[in-house]
């Protein structure tokens, strides 16, 4: 089955290729599609569910949207739905994943409790009354310094204690297995393996 992918987000859409194989994820992009969409939800669930339905209103396939973010209790639940522009309105424009880790670890210094956890909101549009959400979790703590090479975002600062390396030390088909995203793609693929001919 074809889905298109709520995102221009290059990472997200091949993480999610391999998550939900063998059905094919198509971006906006590839359909031709412009497709913007400001967040403007409360929760990672109202940014998802506005996402899908924005570019459900573009196209007559299925749609996946996803809205994913980090947050520390020691920091109130920040950077939470807005960790992609976390650290951005200080600096006075959009900062790169590695300058958003290091303005993390900078509000970190001198905070013992560490941890977090990574959220993943997810939803799947079929027609306007045949929607599924599913939320999952991914839990660690904050490290000290950034480690590792792959993944994107906030994964070379984000620690698992039972693997004693950070997501960005993983390999992909390890972080698909275990990351919030992972957890969420693979019950949206059951519901797209129970629809496919």
């Amino acid at each position: 089955m074809e889905v298109v992918l709520a995102t221009g987000n290059a990472h997200k859409a091949k993480e999610l290729e391999k998550i939900l194989a063998p059905h094919r994820v198509l971006t906006p992009a590839d359909l031709g599609l412009d497709f913007d969409c400001e967040e403007t939800g409360a929760t990672y669930l109202d940014n998802a569910l506005l996402k899908a339905r924005t570019l459900a209103e573009l196209t007559d396939k299925p749609v996946i949207a996803d809205d994913s973010g980090l947050s520390l209790p020691a920091l109130g639940g920040a950077p939470g739905i807005y960790s992609a522009r976390y650290g951005s309105e200080e600096a006075g424009r959009m900062l790169e994943a590695p300058e958003r880790n290091d303005f993390l670890l900078k509000n970190l210094q001198g905070i013992e409790d560490r941890s977090a956890f990574f959220v993943c909101s997810m939803v799947l549009i079929l027609s306007e009354y045949r929607v599924y959400a599913v939320q999952e979790t991914l839990d660690g703590e904050i490290t000290s310094d950034q480690s590792g090479t792959g993944g994107f975002g906030y994964d070379p600062v984000f620690y698992l204690p039972e693997r004693e390396m950070t997501v960005a030390d993983l390999s992909e088909e390890e972080k698909n297995l275990i990351s919030h995203r992972g957890k969420a793609g693979a019950k949206i693929k059951l519901i797209l393996d129970s629809l496919a001919p």
